[in-house]
Parts: C-alpha cells; sequence; structure tokens
C-alpha cells in the first residue's frame, strides 16, 4: 500500500520527529476529518507499506532521520515558489530550499523527486512575467536534481477567499502563456512539466497532463511495479491523481501561507499545533472518549511477477 503524508499538513517540516517516533514504533492513528471519533490505525512496517509519499516545502528537519526511511520507497514532492513572507510567512528562503532540493536528490536520486512550482498566483509584484523568469531561474539551479515540474494555478475556494483578499483566478490567456514558456523550460532541463488538475489545455505545449502523483509515480517510489489490491480513485475530480492512507491533519500547517487549502485560519491552527505531542501515535492530540479505531487492510502492491527497473 501507500502511505500519504503530505495532503493535509507538512509532517517533514513541522512534525519530523514525531513521524521519526512513528516509524520506531510501527503504527500511526489517524481521526476521519469529517468525522473525528472515527479512527483509523495503520502499521508502518515495509512489510505491508511500500511507498510512502511526501509533499512539503521544508524537507530539511527529516534528514537526521533518513535512515529510518530506507526499507520503504519514498516519492518527494517538494514546493518552491520563490514568493515573499507576505504570502508565504514562514517558508524558508528559496535559495536555502533550492540547495536543500540538491541534497535530497542525492540522498534519494532524481526519479523520487519532484518540483512543485504551485499554486500560481497574479498579484502585485507577482506577474505573469515574473513567474515565467522565476520558473526558469530554478529549473535551471534544479537541472540534474529531478525530472518533474508541476504547476497548478490557484483555485478560489472559500477559505482562500477570505484569506486572500484580492487575488484572482489566473485567466486562461496568462495560463497558455506560463504554460508554453514553462514545458519549453522544462524540457530544456531534462523536466516533464506535469500540470496539477488542470485538465488539457497545455498538452499542446507538451505537457503531461495524465496527473503529477499518479501509480507511475509511486512505482518510481517503489522501484518496481505495483499492483493495487483496492479500487485507486481521483483525489477529486479536475484530478487525474491517486492517494491512499493520508495521516496528515487539516489545521496543522505552520508555514501559514495565504493561499492554503488545508488550514482555515491562523488561530486554529496555533490552537492545534499546541496539542501536538511527539509521543502520541496521532498528529494533534490523543485517544478520547467514544473513538472507534478501525484497523486498515494493508497489504504490499509489489508485483515481483512484473518487477522491473523503474
Amino acid at each position: 500500500m501507500i502511505l500519504q503524508t503530505g495532503q493535509r499538513t507538512d509532517i517533514p517540516a513541522f512534525y519530523s520527529e514525531w513521524f521519526a517516533e512513528r516509524l520506531q514504533e510501527g503504527m500511526v492513528r489517524v481521526r476521519n476529518p469529517y468525522n473525528p471519533q472515527s479512527v483509523t490505525e495503520y502499521t508502518i512496517s515495509p512489510d505491508v507499506v511500500d511507498v510512502i509519499g511526501f509533499c512539503s516545502k521544508n524537507p530539511e528537519p527529516m534528514f537526521p532521520h533518513m535512515k529510518l526511511l530506507e526499507p520503504y520507497g519514498q516519492f518527494w514532492y517538494v514546493t518552491l515558489t520563490g514568493y515573499g513572507r507576505e504570502i508565504e510567512r514562514n517558508v524558508p528562503p528559496a535559495d536555502r530550499i533550492i540547495s536543500v532540493f540538491q541534497r535530497l536528490s542525492r540522498m534519494v536520486g532524481k526519479q523520487r523527486i519532484g518540483w512543485r512550482y504551485d499554486p500560481i498566483l497574479i498579484w502585485g509584484k507577482y506577474t505573469v512575467q515574473w513567474h515565467i523568469e522565476t520558473f526558469r531561474s530554478m529549473a535551471e539551479q534544479l537541472a540534474g536534481y529531478t525530472e518533474t515540474a508541476v504547476i497548478s494555478f490557484i483555485d478560489m475556494y472559500p477559505k482562500v477567499v477570505r484569506n486572500f483578499p484580492g487575488v484572482h483566478q489566473v485567466g486562461r490567456e496568462d495560463r497558455l502563456r506560463m504554460g508554453e514558456s514553462m514545458a519549453e523550460t522544462a524540457r530544456a532541463c531534462g523536466m516533464v512539466l506535469k500540470p496539477c488538475g488542470e485538465g488539457n489545455e497545455l498538452a499542446r505545449f507538451g505537457a503531461d497532463c495524465s496527473g503529477c502523483m499518479t501509480l507511475a509515480e509511486y512505482e518510481k517510489g517503489a522501484g518496481m511495479p505495483l499492483k493495487p489490491t483496492v479500487p485507486l480513485k481521483p483525489a477529486r475530480e479536475s484530478c487525474a491523481c491517486y492517494l491512499s492512507g493520508d495521516i496528515g491533519a487539516y489545521n496543522s500547517c505552520g508555514h501559514f501561507c495565504r493561499y492554503c487549502y488545508a488550514n482555515t485560519d491562523i488561530e486554529s491552527v496555533a490552537a492545534n499545533m499546541r496539542r501536538h505531542d511527539v509521543h502520541s501515535p496521532f498528529l494533534l492530540g490523543h485517544d478520547e472518549p467514544g473513538d472507534i479505531v478501525h484497523h486498515a487492510v494493508q497489504e504490499s502492491w509489489k508485483d515481483y511477477q512484473l518487477r522491473m527497473e523503474i
């Protein structure tokens, strides 16, 4: 199976010590975000977890614990945009994360790490031309360290509209202009451009519109074919990606990006982060009266009969 850590929060950046303890203990408990007393317990063992997926804006705090990950397949997405602190309040400077990205790539291999340049938004100095130039500069510095560059344009969810007044949907003409340039830049730097949840409008420029976290990406992480034993469903209607057991929690990411889809507001995040206990099986809090614990059905998806070098 696939264990996902990064769709609800940034575990490597803020909870690396906790995750290292979960790896050592071999289990984690996760509350259903829509029914909190429904708890799923996952076994963390290479016998049943084939790949651990990460999405992070700062994987560096996880580096002291990388040896614990050696028995597992890994696939990392590192988000790097170059926005300032007026948008990404607690994200480290871009030049530092470029260095961190390069170091992580050397650890896990360029086929197991992808670069996310998203979400793309137009606001103030962050113009179409700024994005084209910033993407090109970063791509040149990441050339040879990844094969994948993912882009997406900001989605105007209600919480984004509330937390980021003045930002707007990116228009089609601007999307096409940036998409064409970024696809060309990615190609020149040895990368494939993958739009995330953007349909097929950039396919004309050579972009791969099949999805950014597909089974094929997880197979790169595993180093061999995977044969899922459960139906795989897209994460959302406009998305072609597949997710498995996510062990994160909403309203717990301390980057405080104004465009965040997973945080409601700063006060909720601050309150939740105070509930974090590095020794708890839960990312936030502990067992509570009335909890109903379900043990996840887990089994390896590795297809040894079709084993090949991915």
